[in-house]
């Protein structure tokens, strides 16, 4: 709706006229500017001597239609406006205010089309709404038309005669000009204008001005000179229905025409302004999201010159530490989960928490026959008691935490544990990793992890504002796991909840980059969705639990909270933007600028990436696929985003919903190693 208001549904310009004349009556060629015919018998009419009709065309339009009629008013005249429909939706006020001032109003169709060009159907839907939009505006239709671009009889050729003719075999006047203004010239002046609608010899003339459609700021000042003058000549300003006969070319619309009239003004008046203020909105989300950018990826960039400038939280911790593996029908990757374990270069003690497994993993975990191998088993809970059954269990001053689908380095928990040297660490997260990496999925993921790792987590734990340790791969000091109660099953984002109650309590949360854990990702969008879904709910949980940490003192909640409700949950709500706007551009705008920006904004995107990919020292083969996430993958989480906000709205109560997979994890990492 608001590109057809905006006239910008097709191409605009005029065509080239031709010396083809032979269908155009003699009648019309060698006539008068007021052209009537219903296809057989053609007249016109000329404007008596020493009579001027001022016309107008392409308004209504808020600045420069007001001035004109002030002109008019100061020296008790009334012009003829040949409105365009577009602008009479967007603007019903000044048409009546128009139509009150005693004014003549005419069709120059919807949306300035070249009508030889047009089809039927076309020309019809640019009449009728135009009528429609009149009517529902003023309360009146037109019987006079003017075509666009349309200029003195001399210049009519048969391409704009069908269109007269057309237009004349449904009722309409056809009126062109005498003499044009040529206002809407780009170096034109205000002496160009008077001397350009100054008729020879006292002959009477339809002058053409333009009161929209472009800069028409000299206009108002050109008729300050132009109707005086006139006026001292001995002219006299008519209007084209009293040169015609008529009583009115301004009939009162049907009370079903002004009811259509008024329902399609107003839609219009909707789509304008909400047009208009999604594109303030995306303006400034584009803003915000380049500039959080650039300042994340100069955190991040800080973060990792830290970690290469040798930097040490103090003398090396050597403590041994517990692995809690909360498992739940993981026979497919609990063997692998453990062997990596085992191979630790840190002393660990492993606790594996089974939680009402059904397909035997407990079983086989125990007959690994591991050494430091715990097993425990309880009812199905859920993953927070799995973890928080494992938290009981240790006895060490340091928890590590992982998924039952996650395998290890050998010094990833060596890594992982070092910041502890610093007593005001309560947590550390680590680096998942994607080991899967075959499959447009699994890769679109791999490149959102190595972004979200690389650039967010290094600029959190800059800000000293981190939201989440992975359940993947996170560390915890003991003594802040029992000062905020261990993890809670409030919210399906239970590393998250953890993590935001643990920087509320005091403990600072840093990320070691060098800590990567191997996990298994979503091979399938039904697997992805389901795990995006439960990732964005609880998040959103999280959030609104920890809300009060906004007004309390500390960083995390003018920062990190601020961070995910804007750029985590309310900026990507509005993303689709993007898209029906790249949609918009191409079919209403300049299609080469819409791509252009489009390219532009990608551009940004792929070398950002390519910078994340290089702080962690990742191959940049997957890059091209960046641009095959704008179609695919960047929808897929809308709708996710979408779903789980919803869900949180409604209050609806998720469980651990546990993804199939495939296992192998140590089969993949050697071979990526090899």
């Amino acid at each position: 709706m608001n590109g057809l208001v905006q006239g910008e549904f097709t191409q605009d310009g005029a065509t080239a006229a031709t010396t083809q004349t032979s269908q155009v009556p003699a009648e019309a060629l060698t006539g008068g500017p007021i052209i009537a015919t219903d296809g057989t018998t053609t007249t016109s009419v000329s404007v008596p001597d020493k009579q001027i009709v001022l016309t107008f065309d392409d308004g209504p339009d808020p600045e420069y239609t007001p001035e004109i009629l002030e002109v008019l008013a100061e020296y008790g005249v009334t012009g003829t406006f040949f409105m365009i429909g577009s602008q009479i939706s967007e603007y019903p006020d000044l048409v009546r205010q128009v139509a009150e001032a005693g004014n003549e109003i005419g069709i120059h169709t919807y949306t300035h089309p070249e009508l030889s060009g047009a089809s039927e159907w076309r020309r019809t839907v640019e009449m009728r709404e135009t009528q429609l939009a009149l009517a529902g505006a003023a309360g009146v239709t037109s019987v006079i038309f003017r075509p666009p671009y349309s200029s003195t009889v001399a210049a009519l050729d048969d391409d704009s005669w069908a269109v007269m003719q057309d237009m004349g075999e449904q009722g309409y006047l056809t009126v062109v000009n005498d003499l044009d203004s040529r206002d809407w010239e780009q170096d034109v002046t205000v002496d160009d204008i008077v001397e350009a609608v100054t008729p020879d010899d006292g002959a009477g003339a339809v002058l053409l001005f333009h009161d929209g459609g472009g800069d028409r700021s000299l206009t108002a000042d050109a008729l300050r000179e132009v109707i005086p003058a006139l006026l001292a000549e001995g002219y006299t300003f008519t209007t084209v229905a009293a040169v015609s006969g008529m009583a009115t070319v301004n009939p009162d619309a049907t009370a079903g025409e002004q009811a259509l009239g008024l329902g399609l003004v107003s839609a219009v008046q909707i789509a304008t302004h909400v047009s208009a203020w999604f594109s303030g909105l995306l303006l400034i989300f584009g803003v915000l999201t380049v500039a959080r950018l650039l300042f994340m990826l100069v955190l991040g960039r800080r973060h990792a010159r830290r970690g290469r400038s040798g930097h040490r939280w103090g003398p090396a911790f050597t403590e041994p530490v517990t692995v809690i593996v909360p498992a739940y029908n993981e026979k497919e990757c609990i063997a692998d989960t453990l062997g990596s374990l085992v191979a630790s270069t840190h002393p660990v003690r492993i606790i594996v928490v089974d939680d009402g497994s059904t397909d035997g993993t407990a079983e086989i975990a125990e007959a690994l026959g591991l050494p430091g191998v715990t097993v425990l088993r309880q009812p199905n809970s859920g993953k927070p008691a799995a973890l928080n059954a494992g938290i009981a269990a240790a006895d060490t001053d340091v928890v590590v935490m992982m998924d039952g689908d996650t395998v290890f380095e050998p010094d990833t928990v060596r890594l992982l544990v070092q910041p502890f040297a610093d007593p005001a660490i309560g947590a550390v997260a680590g680096n998942a990793k994607i080991a899967n990496r075959t499959g447009m999925i699994a890769l679109w993921q791999h490149i959102e992890y190595v972004v979200g790792f690389s650039v967010d987590r290094r600029a959190q734990d800059v800000m000293g504002c981190m939201a989440t340790v992975p359940g993947a791969v996170g560390a915890f000091r003991t003594e802040a796991l029992r000062q905020v109660d261990g993890l809670s099953d409030d919210t399906l984002a239970e590393d998250t909840d953890l993590t935001m109650a643990i920087v509320r309590a005091g403990w600072r949360v840093v990320y070691e980059e060098r800590a990567r854990a191997w996990t298994e990702a979503p091979a399938t969008v039904g697997q992805l969705w389901r795990q995006r879904y439960r990732w964005s709910y609880g998040t959103m949980q999280a959030m609104w639990k920890h809300r009060r940490a906004v007004v309390e003192k500390g960083s995390f909640g003018r920062r990190g909270l601020l961070n995910l409700a804007l750029f985590q949950t309310l900026m990507p709500l509005l993303s689709p933007l993007i898209d029906v706007f790249l949609i918009y551009g191409l079919l209403f705008l300049n299609p080469a600028e819409t791509v252009l920006a489009w390219f532009t904004v990608l551009a940004v995107q792929v070398l950002s990436t390519v910078y994340a990919f290089r702080l962690d020292a990742e191959s940049l083969r997957p890059i091209w696929r960046v641009p095959l996430q704008q179609f695919v993958y960047r929808q897929l989480m809308y709708l996710v985003l979408i779903q789980s906000t919803l869900a949180a709205l409604g209050g609806i109560r998720l469980g651990w919903q546990k993804l199939q997979r495939a296992g192998g994890l140590s089969a993949l990492l050697g071979a990526r190693a090899r």
